[in-house]
């Protein structure tokens, strides 16, 4: 029976004290099995803060952990791929024991490297031990044309043969980023940049478990899980990727994009930067948050955009966070102490989608700014239309009939808005509607949001007037 593993780790020092505290390790499939079986019979989820993939993609790695295999997951950009590999690691055992003075992490029962066999047969139960915490355990490699077999298995150490050690010695070798992450889960991102040479022998050392080096056969039997990200569209592509490196990944693991408003709302919120702001306060109306992440869905959904290199959800997270600046400049010059944008402030998302989105075709007749300002306005009219009914603004709409007009911008003071709601019919009460409260930068929110969504269905005319601009019918 295991001891506590705090205590372990003051009083183990030597493999004898792991045999006399009767510790026994675990292969990393095992222990990634039994940390997940465990937390599937107390309900706890195993990846939290991934939002959208409770019925989709995390069925799928749940399968996989307990299969024991190697996985890629395959998906455009911005869909949480290298954030799920890496809150795998949360699955490993906080900390193991591992050879203190071998060259690579290695079990003190099991060793697999020459020098940690030869430290084994000569120390005994003396062999000194220290503890890995599970944020060692792993490493990452971002796949570019230019890693090279040394930098993930090895190569011949120089320096070791130049003090006498003949090129077939296994200790000659000096291990690249793979074998030094033994005991632990090793990702590959964008798996099919790498090179045929490098991807040959990544799948020999997954599946034979050696590798070749210098034209030297070198036995590594890791214990070790690989995953890998890709692309959908490269990794199907043939040349991009060698077959019997897609045959060594036990499963792939399809991502997506949030297929809710909600889980887009809630992802946006979740990672949008928070910087501390002083006494000023942030409100972001719920209109406000349906209309930058439908932004986003309309992008999704447009076919002007290609949609084989995606659209990340960091479109919805930065353009929440430009938003916010421009409102936050108001709200400073101004000297208001609540930060609340409005409609008016969605000219800064341009400069956070601009570059983020590539057109499916571009030419002088194309222009990016063009097509952001019709997913602007689309938005936003859907968004409308799920808090109104035209019928519901008839009084609104007769007041600007009869000639009455507004002005709004986004240098406007709050407080200009509050006659707006006074002298318009129906205007405080459609106002109410939307449940922004009764504060001042709430009510010119909910303003912009009505004005601008009569004028999408064209009962009122936008008309720009130096930097403000104004509704009229």
């Amino acid at each position: 029976m295991q001891r506590n593993i705090e205590t372990l780790r003051r009083e183990a020092k030597t493999v004898g004290d792991l045999k006399r505290a009767a510790y026994r390790t675990l292969p990393v499939r095992e222990e990634m099995r039994a940390n997940l079986i465990r937390l599937l019979a107390t309900g706890e989820r195993i990846l939290p803060g991934i939002v959208g993939y409770d019925d989709t993609v995390i069925p799928d790695i749940e399968n996989a952990i307990l299969a024991g295999h190697h996985a890629v997951f395959l998906g455009e950009r911005g869909q949480a791929k290298s954030r799920i590999i890496r809150g795998l690691v949360s699955l490993l055992d906080e900390y193991v024991p591992i050879i203190r003075d071998a060259e690579i992490p290695e079990d003190p029962f099991a060793p697999i490297s020459p020098v940690g066999r030869r430290l084994a047969a000569e120390r005994g139960d003396n062999l000194e031990i220290q503890w890995a915490h599970r944020d060692e355990r792993y490493a990452e490699k971002l796949a570019t044309p230019d890693v090279a077999v040394a930098d993930l298995i090895g190569e011949v150490d120089p320096i070791k043969v130049a003090e006498g050690r003949h090129l077939s010695d296994e200790e000659t070798i000096h291990y690249g980023l793979i074998p030094r992450t033994n005991r632990g889960i090793f990702a590959v991102n964008e798996l099919p940049d790498l090179t045929e040479k490098v991807q040959v022998g990544l799948f020999n050392l997954m599946e034979e478990k050696d590798v070749q080096i210098k034209g030297f056969k070198i036995r590594l039997p890791l214990d070790i899980v690989i995953v890998a990200s890709a692309n959908p569209e490269d990794y199907t592509s043939r040349g991009r990727i060698i077959t019997p490196l897609k045959d060594r990944f036990d499963v792939q693991i399809r991502t997506h994009y949030p297929r809710s408003l909600e889980h887009e709302i809630s992802i946006m919120e979740q990672e949008a930067t928070a910087f501390p702001r002083g006494d000023s306060m942030i409100h972001v109306p719920q209109f406000m948050k349906e209309i930058i992440a439908q932004v986003t869905m309309e992008a999704r959904a447009s076919n002007e955009i290609n949609q084989s290199s995606g659209v990340s959800v960091r479109v919805s997270i930065n353009n929440l966070e430009s938003v916010l600046s421009n409102a936050e400049k108001r709200a400073v010059r101004l000297g208001e102490k609540e930060i609340v944008p409005r409609v008016s402030d969605l000219h800064a998302l341009f400069a956070s989608t601009s570059g983020k989105i590539e057109l499916e075709y571009s030419g002088e007749d194309k222009r990016e700014d063009d097509l952001i300002d019709r997913l602007v306005n689309r938005a936003v009219l859907k968004v409308f239309d799920r808090y109104f009914q035209l019928e519901a603004l008839k009084p609104t709409i007769a007041y600007f009939t009869e000639g009455g007009g507004v002005k709004v911008s986004d240098s406007m003071a709050a407080t200009s808005y509050l006659e707006d709601q006074q002298r318009i019919p129906g205007l405080k009460e459609s106002v109410a509607a939307l449940g922004v409260g009764n504060k001042s930068p709430q009510i010119a929110s909910a303003c912009e949001f009505i004005f601008e969504g009569l004028h999408l269905h064209q009962k009122l005319n936008k008309e720009r007037e130096g930097g403000r601009y104004m509704y009229r019918s």
